[in-house]
């Protein structure tokens, strides 16, 4: 993947000392980075599996509504940070790497650099009781 832009670079080193699992996505919708906080949750060490492209992102975690249906692309977070460049929150289901699902809250919430121009998508989540 390309350089990325330095205020990415910048939040990308901000996000590795927090303990709060952080998710990162390009302007193309390109995973370029999660925080070891996220790993656990994920189920997966990030130098394992990314950066990802979009097109290899797509299915990599299943991803529900809280009940286990199933949750349309417009109603994920990070989609609607992503195509409508406006916050979004959400609770939903997802199946980690690891094969456990998941109950999480999801924050995402689009980034925007100098003059204006989008850079991406940063996305908290934490596990809640489902």
């Amino acid at each position: 993947m390309a350089q990325q832009p330095l205020e990415l670079i910048l939040l990308r080193q901000l996000a590795s000392h927090l303990v709060i699992p952080m998710w990162m996505m390009d302007e193309q919708g390109n995973l370029i980075y999660y925080n070891e906080s996220a790993e656990g949750l994920l189920g997966v060490h990030f130098d394992d599996v990314g950066p990802i492209n979009s097109e290899q992102l797509v299915g990599k975690w299943q991803v529900t509504q809280m009940d286990g249906s199933p949750l349309p692309d417009y109603d994920f977070p990070v989609v609607v940070a992503l195509s409508k460049h406006k916050p979004a929150h959400r609770s939903l289901r997802f199946q980690g790497l690891d094969g456990v699902w998941r109950a999480v809250e999801v924050t995402a919430l689009p980034l925007e650099g100098q003059d204006g121009r989008f850079l991406g998508v940063l996305a908290t989540f934490w596990e809640v009781d489902d």
